[in-house]
């Protein structure tokens, strides 16, 4: 099996995987947005927001670092196993022991006002162990894609979001079935059934990463107790600007969310949050296929390094990649009349002219992240680090500067102009230090002509779905004109 065919293959398994869990996880959107109030939403979208930033300190980087070390020393697989491990163990008790301690402080600085602090205390709690869990699963997790097991890696992530999808459907309608109409057991579930809790959400999450636990025990049998420490020093030097730099990725992620909270007027914080995290899951059809990109690029660009032919194919990767990528959002953007459905309450609908800029700003990311390998193929974490931060500081600084005026709009320009520009920097330094022969005229062509299609058909044509899916037609007759040489003589190589 060729190269490209064989890294074609395995992400096809992550990307079905992915975009499966994905949508049974984009089918709640309708029925949180459906059961819930903007409100109650905001809370939900604040509360993951955090989430997501506490992961990334609690995985500590190691999960690239372990796909690094594993290609560095083919004779320690392992104890690079061992001390990605271990690492993120000590770290997530830290992590789980200081929640508990400080819990009345952290529910606090969560809530909104005062009579919600209770409340935030349960939800508190359920984050703690959820989060716990997840991180001592990422090392596992890492070695079954390392393994080239992704149908091994499918099979976890679907019945994940099985569970996930299950509690809730039967906290959000079982449960009021069962009380509303007396049937066996109504009086018991009565005696604790809370109405409208966004609570249940989260019990449903942590039920999930518990049975992904469970799951994963045969890769927790694999783990020795050793810890070999002249190993981990040179691991932690390479991972630790890939912590800064996941982190500063979280951030201008998830600080636009919890900056909202802060920023804007008590009365109206949790509802503009709410639509805004509601519309950001229109986006979420491009970040599956960015994520499903990133799960089989990652150990293949690690594993492929030593090639002779590696920067050629990470240059034709990379093309084929932004081809997709711009198809995707022109095909996004033309269809949003038929997307904004699965948002069923239309108070949120106000917030959909953020969605054109949130999907250019996640091709800018895409981008990125399939650039990044330079410096993580040639050892130089630290310019990831610098990146990131360049990218943090713009979000930090415009999204404070931005949201008290114009609200999430603000945040969705700041995070298109910081991936962009995360984007920008990394090409140039990536060039300068680790070359690889992109092509880029073809690049800017699909991104600037796609760009163009999109924005115009939202904001032009007033999101006539005829004109947007004509122009997305036009487009992918100008692609397959531009690429079907290419494309034979790739076919014919595979």
């Amino acid at each position: 099996m060729s190269v490209l065919k064989k890294f074609v293959g395995q992400t096809a398994i992550y990307g079905i995987s992915t975009v499966f869990s994905r949508l049974f996880n984009f089918i709640l959107t309708p029925i949180y947005t459906g059961v819930y109030s903007k409100g109650v939403y905001g809370i939900f979208t604040n509360m993951y927001a955090n989430a997501s930033i506490i992961n990334a300190i609690l995985a500590f980087g190691m999960e690239s670092t372990y796909f690094r070390y594993l290609n560095k020393h083919e004779d320690k697989k392992q104890q690079v196993y061992n001390n990605s491990f271990w690492c993120i163990v000590f770290i997530a008790t830290l992590f789980l022991i200081s929640g508990f301690v400080f819990l009345e402080p952290i529910a606090q600085y969560l809530a909104s006002s005062p009579e919600k602090v209770a409340d935030y205390k349960q939800y508190t709690i359920y984050f703690l162990i959820m989060l716990f869990i997840d991180a001592i699963c990422v090392i596992p997790f890492a070695k079954i894609r390392s393994d080239e097991r992704p149908i091994k890696y499918s099979i976890v992530k679907f019945l994940n979001i099985g569970v996930f999808v299950g509690f809730n459907l039967i906290f959000l309608f079982v449960v009021p079935a069962v009380i509303k109409h007396e049937w066996m057991g109504y009086a018991w579930m009565a005696s604790w059934y809370k109405k409208g809790w966004i609570g249940y959400v989260f019990i449903s999450n942590l039920v999930a990463s518990a049975a992904t636990l469970l799951l994963l025990l045969p890769e927790f049998s694999k783990i020795q107790l050793k810890f070999e420490l002249g190993l981990f020093k040179s691991m932690y030097t390479y991972s630790w600007p890939v912590l800064v730099a996941n982190l500063s990725f979280i951030v201008n992620e998830n600080l636009d969310k919890i900056a909202l909270n802060k920023l804007l007027p008590a009365n109206i914080a949790d509802g503009e949050v709410g639509i805004y995290g509601a519309v950001c899951k229109i986006a979420v059809f491009l970040s599956i296929f960015i994520t499903a990109f990133r799960l089989g690029a990652e150990p293949f660009f690690f594993s492929h390094a030593k090639q002779d032919n590696a920067k050629k194919t990470y240059a034709v990767i990379l093309q084929y990649f932004v081809i997709a990528l711009a198809i995707l959002f022109v095909g996004l953007i033309a269809n949003i009349e038929i997307l904004k459905y699965f948002i069923r309450n239309k108070e949120y609908w106000v917030g959909l002219p953020a969605v054109p800029y949130l999907l250019l700003g996640y091709v800018c990311l895409g981008i990125y992240m399939n650039l990044s390998i330079w410096y993580r193929l040639s050892d130089q974490t630290k310019f990831g680090l610098y990146i990131s931060i360049i990218g943090a500081i713009i979000t930090i600084v415009f999204n404070f500067l931005l949201i008290p005026k114009f609200s999430y709009m603000g945040s969705a320009w700041v995070s298109m102009v910081a991936y962009f520009t995360m984007m920008v920097i990394s090409y140039i330094l990536g060039q300068k230090h680790y070359p690889i022969p992109y092509n880029l005229k073809k690049i800017l062509l699909y991104l600037g002509i796609s760009t163009l299609i999109g924005f115009s058909s939202f904001f032009l044509f007033n999101r006539n779905i005829y004109i947007g899916n004509a122009m997305l037609i036009a487009f992918l007759i100008l692609v397959y004109f531009f690429e079907k040489d290419d494309l034979r003589k790739i076919l014919k190589r595979t």
